[in-house]
């Protein structure tokens, strides 16, 4: 007797905490109320230029189907993600806004695109081949894509040297038609906007040598968040912002309205009172100088709070900061209250994000965390890793 085995699925996606499953009181939350604030601030600032948000890596570690749902009820006109799994997930989530996954791999996961109803998006001439094969295979009449162009991120996307064997491709397979023409900026936020004018020039131009041979795209788009504040002559047909969705302003001196969407809090697990001379943590790297009350939170490098903060991070308790010490662990990490009169087991602490307590208010951004690690504020917003449950909530 013979023992049918049901094929594994191509997409195994890791399941987030769920906050009916917490019991640790590590948590993220997410306005949503400052979602959609960030959202009519982008809006505002580009008029009635079409805004797709980007929600690859998990909505910027937000929740994508949360964010998707919430944004998409209150007038985003499309969803940027970087993966085909991260698209199916959302058109599960009932999602039905157009879904463009800008991360150019696909393997062989194009009837998933197509079932799915994903836009494509094609760095390769060879893609097009790949894909007409797949539209012919299911008999579907046709498929719209996005191309992109490298204007000088160097990283994804035809140049312009390729572009006849481009539009060679697009002739030989009518069925996969040119909509969108994109193009990712390299230096959006950066001071001076030579690199930033060099990539739109040759955007234009690629965009010319298509037109010349018939291929005109319906809509063009390049502005990610820090450009489409810079001007809006970047705005084209659609802007695709991301980390300014979450509240994060792109440009650091520019001043925009912008709410931070998310907040990670804890509570104090246990104290401890040292005497000077005795340490804290993993390599003694702390040691008292002073009678010290420590607090244990239970959050740590496996939640994404950094190892880098050891000894150098803080945390808010009580609306004040108070510093981390001792090596940041996987799941725990010590913080010094001394200064801080009537701390205790169960207070609230804030590692991400406003607090206003009792001893005042206070607020740790995602911007003063990158900075002090070395790194991009995007980074510190996705390493909040799956196994600290995201809770939604309204202002």
């Amino acid at each position: 007797m013979s023992t049918v085995v049901s094929p594994l699925p191509r997409v195994l996606r890791p399941q987030r905490a769920l906050p009916s499953d917490a019991v640790r009181p590590t948590r993220a939350e997410i306005n949503l109320g400052h979602l959609r604030h960030n959202l009519h601030t982008v809006k505002r600032a580009v008029g009635d230029i079409p805004v797709w948000a980007v929600l690859k890596a998990d909505g910027y570690g937000h929740g994508a189907k949360a964010v998707a749902r919430t944004l998409e009820r209150d007038g985003v006109a499309g969803v940027c993600v970087a993966l085909v799994e991260e698209g199916i997930e959302l058109r599960e989530a009932g999602i039905r806004v157009p879904i463009l996954v800008i991360g150019g791999h696909y393997g062989r996961a194009w009837s998933d695109v197509i079932a799915h109803g994903l836009t494509p998006m094609l760095h390769d001439p060879g893609q097009v081949e790949a894909l007409a094969d797949e539209v012919r295979y299911l008999g579907v009449d046709s498929v719209d894509v996005h191309v992109k162009v490298d204007t000088g991120m160097g990283r994804l996307g035809v140049t312009l040297p390729e572009m006849g064997r481009l539009i060679r491709a697009f002739e030989a397979h009518p069925e996969i038609r040119l909509h969108g023409l994109m193009t990712h900026y390299a230096c959006a936020d950066a001071p001076d906007k030579t690199h930033l004018e060099e990539q739109r020039a040759a955007f234009d131009e690629i965009t010319a040598v298509l037109s010349r041979q018939g291929f005109q795209p319906v809509i063009r788009h390049a502005a990610n968040s820090a450009a489409l504040f810079v001007d809006k002559r970047h705005h084209f047909d659609l802007v695709r912002p991301g980390l300014a969705l979450f509240g994060i302003n792109p440009i650091a001196d520019m001043n925009v309205e912008l709410l931070p969407a998310m907040r990670v809090r804890t509570e104090i697990v246990a104290m401890r009172q040292l005497t000077p001379g005795q340490s804290v943590g993993y390599g003694a790297t702390w040691s008292a100088k002073r009678p010290s009350r420590i607090a244990t939170i239970p959050v740590g490098y496996a939640d994404g709070l950094s190892r880098g903060l050891s000894n150098r991070g803080h945390v808010l308790l009580a609306g004040q900061r108070a510093p981390i010490v001792g090596i940041v662990n996987m799941d725990m990490t010590m913080v010094d209250v001394t200064d801080l009169p009537g701390v205790d087991v169960g207070e609230e602490c804030v590692v991400l994000g406003p607090q206003k307590g009792r001893l005042g208010s206070d607020c740790i951004t995602a911007n003063e965390i990158a900075d002090a690690l070395g790194t991009v504020p995007w980074e510190v917003l996705t390493s909040v890793s799956r196994r600290v449950p995201r809770f939604y909530r309204e202002p």
